[in-house]
């Protein structure tokens, strides 16, 4: 039986941030030092939900729980599958790398939880329900066309609508479930401009739409880019939903943008917002909100503060990101929430049954590259340092198989075990500027090798580092350095992933014997 290895004192640290030693009793921004954007929040009595984006990944839409704004424990996903067809599955060479689902928006009205998002690849609005968010199950509903970057809104007198739209923002009627489009009506424009309020000169159009009514008022938040400046909040204010509204600069600081407002039971007022910071991801930040003027007033002299008057953070845990030993008993999930695949699963090819207490990776088909091999099982990397380690038996690998642990995105890097001619090698392979390049190879003379990946995120050097060992304790620095970089077309920070794919013959496997934080 493999012993539990518990997170070290040393990543708890670096999972709750530069400043929690400094301040330990209040909470610090980042938040969540983790790949958390596209944020949706909602309040239901003393209890706050959230959900966010993981575009090609799957199951898609995670929801988190948090009763402090500051500490989210992951309580599942929106969906398993988005929807059966070849590029989000990873099939006949098409991928959703950067589509898949975007944006959600998150709503509790009469008793039912409402969360929509919508997809690219599709072209679809999807909408899922349920009366209970923590345990599901989630009724599954679409339609066209896709609404971009929409905000579901329930108003007082019964209506149904979304809000969404880039620089054009668009208001269309839904039936009353949500679940389509109210037949007979038309969208309309609510603001012809909405990145009026940044200037004249805007690279990035509004978008991000969330909308809000508080004492009478709309309130609608979208983020903007102007030229050669940074991310921008806008919020436009109006009396009626359809207009006219009114519109300033909230903030501009850092380039921390996109998100809404959320209130405390005892009245106090935040806004959620997330900032691009390189290759870790988008990650989250709060600020404190009062009004003025009947204007919610961002952060603290237009600057998004370190330290918040919230709970500290006891670090990412709540299966956000876990260790994992691959062990299971009676009862529990089969895999942690903290997992995605990389595209939806071919959920004949893995199993942790067929060699309990690991992770086994079979082969089903030949393919040519990292960016096409189905099932690999991912985890988010985490700043501003983070150790991710596995240990790989390669005994049943066929001739031309690749396997073992991987910094993930566009240009990625990957340690393992590469088999030629029915020879094992520990190989590390790098993919720049669109090359994939083993950088350096030893012959592999036992069946267990040990894998590990370093990365450093601190002030954005965003670089990975990797190391093999034979015995699980003396490692070595392995192949090169990869400078990670964070790309539109994948549109997701680094992950780890354990992988294997076929490049000859399918039907080998690959057992992983645990993820560790280490």
């Amino acid at each position: 039986m493999k012993s539990l290895v518990l997170l070290t004192a040393f990543t708890l640290a670096c999972l709750s941030g530069y400043a929690q030693a400094k301040t330990p009793d209040k909470a610090v921004n980042p938040i969540i030092y983790a790949d958390v954007p596209d944020l949706a929040m909602i309040r239901v009595g003393d209890t706050y939900y959230m959900s966010s984006t993981t575009t090609h990944m799957a199951p898609g839409v995670p929801i988190m729980k948090s009763t402090d704004l500051v500490n989210w424990q992951m309580l599942g996903y929106a969906y398993d599958v988005l929807d059966e067809v070849d590029a989000l599955n990873l099939d006949n060479g098409k991928s959703a790398y950067g589509s898949g689902s975007w944006a959600s928006s998150l709503r509790y009205h009469n008793g039912v939880f409402y969360l929509t998002t919508f997809c690219g690849t599709t072209h679809k609005t999807y909408v899922y329900t349920t009366k209970d968010i923590e345990k599901g199950p989630w009724k599954k509903a679409s339609f066209t066309p896709m609404l971009h970057d929409h905000s579901l809104f329930f108003d007082d007198d019964g209506k149904v609508y979304m809000v969404y739209g880039s620089g054009k923002i668009m208001l269309t009627e839904l039936n009353g479930d949500a679940a389509g489009i109210k037949p007979g009506t038309e969208s309309q424009v609510i603001i012809e401009n909405a990145s009026a309020p940044a200037g004249p000169n805007i690279g990035l159009p509004a978008e991000g739409s969330q909308l809000f009514k508080i004492d009478g008022w709309y309130y609608l938040f979208n983020i903007c880019w102007p030229k050669g400046g940074m991310r921008t909040v806008t919020v436009h204010r109006a009396d009626k939903i359809t207009g006219p509204y009114e519109g300033r600069v909230a903030l501009q600081d850092r380039g921390i943008a996109q998100g809404g407002l959320i209130s405390t039971p005892d009245g106090k007022w935040y806004t959620y917002l997330f900032r691009d910071f390189g290759a870790v991801g988008r990650i989250p930040y709060w600020a404190p909100v009062h009004w003025a003027d009947g204007w919610p007033v961002l952060g603290v002299n237009g600057v998004v503060p370190d330290s918040l008057d919230l709970p500290a953070s006891k670090g990412i845990m709540g299966e956000i990101v876990v260790s994992d030993e691959f062990n299971r008993k009676k009862g529990d999930r089969v895999l942690p929430y903290a997992w995605q695949w990389n595209h939806q699963p071919a959920n004949s090819l893995w199993s942790l049954q067929q060699r309990p207490g690991y992770l086994r990776l079979t082969t089903g088909r030949v393919d040519t590259s990292l960016f096409l091999a189905r099932n690999m099982l991912t985890q988010r990397t985490y700043g501003p340092q983070c150790s991710g380690m596995t240990a790989l038996d390669a005994t049943n690998m066929k001739d031309g198989d690749c396997a073992g642990l991987t910094l993930f995105q566009k240009e990625y890097a990957w340690i393992g075990v590469k088999v030629e001619k029915n020879i094992p090698y520990l190989v590390m392979v790098s993919n720049a500027n669109g090359q994939s390049v083993e950088q350096e190879r030893i012959p592999l003379q036992q069946k267990t090798v040990y894998l590990k990946a370093d990365c450093d995120f601190r002030e954005l050097t965003d670089k990975g580092y990797f190391y093999y060992s034979l015995d699980g304790r003396s490692w070595v620095k392995f192949g090169t350095v990869l400078q990670m970089k964070y790309t539109l077309p994948h549109f997701i920070g680094y992950r780890y992933g354990l992988f294997n794919y076929a490049t000859k013959t399918a039907g080998g496997y690959a057992d992983f014997d645990y993820f560790r934080w280490n």
